[in-house]
């Protein structure tokens, strides 16, 4: 038996040890914590599982910063979940460099390729949840970007009949499609509702969100307030900006195709439609026939 299968085997055992080692001592006690603090509709083992990742990261709690803390707790909020802590993320990017670690070490091991290689993909697995939280934020991004234009012009609609900013914002909520956005609105309407200013309440919007025709919505609205000026004007303005900027957005993408279509046709189409074309007559010089 080769030293890379000997090392192979030795990890597997380990961490079956381990595992073994765990259900046999612990899961008592979690699975008691589990069922009483797992809610009406949640699964007990899943809230187990929270609790385990909970408590493996609360054990390196004390090797973040506060900096570090801050920047991916907004991280987060953006993703749309403000309940994931850094700890946490930690312990998933953890499971994950482990995992694709002992995958490639698995399959390195039957192309008898070099085990060092194995750490490298463990660090790119340890960085793969990073990705995936970043994929998560631009598509929550992309959802708001999609559903702005048509929210800021039933908040024009609704001020300019008459109601008050707070009703309008009400009726963007009952009005408009589910999603992003109106759980934004939502947060929104609830802080201003709790005593907070309209000012702070979309600065903290804006913040959350982290896109530029939210950011520019919010301070038009800010500059509005402060200077006394119309709103309805300022949301009237604001919605043909936006509607000129998807024109501009959209012709752009449209000229981009082309040039994203070069690629492709070089790579796939033509290859095929050379074959076709001089294929008869390449067979043919090749077999002596001289000719088509």
């Amino acid at each position: 038996m080769s030293s890379s299968t000997l090392i192979l085997v030795a990890v597997i055992f380990s961490g079956g040890a381990i595992f073994l080692a765990f259900i046999g001592l612990y899961p008592k006690q979690l699975m008691d914590q589990a069922s009483d603090e797992a809610g009406e509709g949640d699964s007990v083992a899943k809230t187990a599982q929270k609790i385990f990742i909970r408590k493996l990261g609360a054990a390196q709690s004390r090797f973040f910063s506060e900096a570090y803390r801050e920047k991916m707790k907004w991280k987060f909020i953006a993703m749309g979940d403000d309940e994931l802590t850094v700890e946490e993320f930690t312990v998933y990017q953890e499971i994950s460099a482990v995992g694709f670690a002992l995958f490639a070490l698995v399959l390195l091991n039957f192309f008898e390729v070099r085990l060092a290689y194995s750490i490298i993909v463990g660090v790119l697995g340890f960085l793969f949840p990073y990705q995936w939280l970043r994929d998560q934020i631009k598509r929550r991004q992309k959802k708001i970007v999609r559903s702005f234009p048509y929210a800021l012009d039933l908040l024009t609609l609704s001020v300019e009949a008459g109601l008050d900013f707070q009703a309008a914002i009400k009726t963007v909520i009952d009005k408009a499609k589910d999603g992003p956005l109106t759980e934004e609105f939502s947060l929104m309407l609830s802080e201003i509702r709790m005593g907070r200013t309209r000012e702070e309440s979309l600065r903290n919007m804006a913040k959350r969100v982290q896109i530029g025709p939210v950011s520019a919505f919010v301070t038009n609205l800010v500059q509005a307030d402060r200077m006394g000026t119309s709103l309805g004007k300022i949301l009237r303005i604001q919605s043909v900006q936006m509607r000129i900027d998807r024109t501009q957005y959209a012709e752009k993408k449209a000229n981009e195709a082309p040039v994203k279509m070069l690629f492709p046709l070089v790579g796939c189409i033509f290859p095929t439609v050379f074959m076709v074309l001089f294929g008869p007559i390449v067979y043919s010089f090749m077999s002596g026939g001289g000719g088509v």
